[in-house]
């Protein structure tokens, strides 16, 4: 399977992509940072992330894109362009037809590190290890992305098949009555 995380931000968004499947061994693909200059309007700078993850999309040919889901933080001003980045990712995921999958940052760290709790250093030690790089990815944006593409790889497939197994139960059940 390989997946596309995105690790949403305006100023920098967090790109990385990742070959694996459960129990085998994960192989980094390509990874990056859409950077914007906050000079620039909104509008400006959500027109050059959409170009870049649309680029990103087309060039790598995800299986699904694993985008880190927006959860409310203090500072009101940061939140919301991580979710106008959000929404753009899921977007252009959408319009080509390919899956999207949230997933919040305690269940990223939990599955990359075995802690829920984790800080960016870990989390960027461990991708390090998982990828057999030679050193941690920079900036964090970059790390937290391949976190993502990780985390989905591991867990997004026991999810879809755990859903599928009660979809197909629920329509069993529905045929025997």
């Amino acid at each position: 399977m390989r997946v596309l995380g995105i690790d949403p931000g305006l100023t920098r968004c967090g790109l990385g992509v990742v070959d694996g499947s459960p129990g085998r061994p994960l192989t980094l693909v390509d990874v990056g940072v859409a950077r914007t200059s906050p000079d620039l309007e909104v509008a400006q700078r959500l027109h050059l992330v959409d170009v870049e993850i649309g680029a990103w999309i087309d060039r790598h040919a995800p299986d699904v894109v694993a985008v880190e889901r927006v959860f409310s933080q203090h500072n009101v001003r940061t939140v919301m362009g991580t979710a106008q980045v959000s929404g753009l990712a899921m977007v252009a995921a959408a319009r080509r037809g390919i899956p999207v999958a949230l997933h919040t940052p305690s269940e990223v760290k939990a599955a990359v590190t075995g802690s829920g709790r984790a800080d960016k250093a870990q989390v960027g030690a461990m991708v390090t290890r998982l990828l057999r790089l030679a050193e941690a990815p920079r900036p964090a944006d970059a790390a937290d992305a391949l976190a993502l593409a990780i985390c989905h790889v591991w867990r997004g497939g026991a999810q879809r098949r755990i859903a599928t197994a009660l979809q197909q139960s629920s329509v069993t059940r529905g045929a025997a009555r």
